[in-house]
């Protein structure tokens, strides 16, 4: 059995987790900086970093007590450390090395987007790779290829705007507020998906990365256009034209991509898959394949995924010693 104290700082969450082999939850605190952001209409990353010092150690405690499990009885300790914002990132670094010294028990550096992925596993105790994920979140867009629980092919990515950050902009300019994802999906409810028509974006070839950046430009001329003729727009309607086009294009590329790889898995993760839109979109046109996603704790950032994928770095010894350090961009497969 292997006990792992796991901690997540890479944005505006300070999380952490005790997990029991990889996919037991024994405890998943998170303290949320929403609330602090939401006034600049998105993460200052100073004061994400400085929230991070506040809240790192209570966090940690409060972890431990609800899992019951004290210090001595840890097995590792796992931390994000890449991609995300750098100051952030370096709280979560420090706690991690300055409890592993202490303690001295192995540290398991864990990549924030695997992490994701491996959120998966926690509520899927029969899923096991092959398979093929997006990764959808503020900072990432991603179509993943797991081969292993430690080996990831990225078979597509944005080449601009991730599309949580698309979300979280058309949001802006709708007056809707930050976060935008929920805002976003919660108004299109009321809305006509199809009274606004918004290109979605296609590359030639083989490609199947994303680009968001041209519709989320489309929505705000659309917007401004409107505004300079004195017309009034129906934010329910934009929000929900805008939404299918996206969603739309990422199960496009999602269900090619498992296609192409030959899998009938297909998963879902990061703050994204959340969108109701999305899981509706994929399930209507799944086919033979299964889906699988979690639930939206575990899609949002949590300490808990990155728990369940340092029990598989581990696995491989895939350890580090006190010289780690932050990385703001690492890909999905490096080696």
């Amino acid at each position: 059995m292997a006990l792992i104290l796991a901690i997540e700082s890479s944005c505006d969450e300070t999380a952490a987790s005790v997990v029991r082999d990889g996919r037991d939850v024994l405890s998943n605190v998170i303290s949320t900086q929403i609330e602090t952001h939401k006034k600049f209409g998105g993460v200052v990353p100073e004061v994400a970093s400085r929230k991070h010092l506040e809240a790192i150690n209570p966090v940690i405690d409060q972890a431990l007590s609800d899992a019951g499990v004290s210090k001595e009885e840890l097995d590792y300790i796992a931390v994000t450390y890449a991609p995300g914002l750098i100051g952030a990132l370096l709280v979560g670094v420090s706690a991690a090395k300055a409890l592993s010294l202490a303690l001295d028990i192995p540290l398991i550096p864990v990549h924030h987007i695997r992490g994701h992925i491996c959120a998966n596993f926690i509520e899927h105790p029969n899923l096991e790779p092959p398979f093929v994920c997006l990764v959808a979140s503020g900072g990432h867009s991603h179509i993943v290829y797991v081969k292993d629980y430690t080996e990831f092919e990225v078979l597509g990515q944005t080449r601009d705007d991730a599309a949580g950050e698309a979300f979280d902009k058309v949001a802006r300019v709708l007056g809707l507020g930050y976060p935008g994802g929920p805002k976003i999906d919660s108004l299109s409810k009321e809305g006509n998906e199809n009274a606004v028509w918004f290109k979605k974006v296609k590359f030639g070839g083989d490609s199947l990365d994303f680009s968001f950046s041209g519709i989320k430009t489309a929505v705000i001329n659309y917007c401004h256009n409107a505004e300079q003729h004195g017309e009034e727009i129906n934010k329910a309607d934009v929000a929900a034209s805008f939404q299918k086009s996206v969603c739309e294009v990422m199960v496009d590329n999602l269900l090619e991509a498992a296609q192409r790889k030959g899998c009938k898995k297909i998963c879902l993760a990061g703050g994204v898959a959340c969108n109701s839109r999305l899981r509706k979109e994929l399930e209507a046109r799944k086919g033979e394949n299964e889906i699988f996603y979690p639930s939206p704790i575990f899609c949002t950032d949590n300490a808990a995924m990155i728990g369940c994928s340092a029990y598989y770095e581990s696995l491989a010894s895939n350890f580090a010693d006190l010289s780690l350090n932050a990385t703001a961009y690492l890909e999905i497969d490096f080696k």
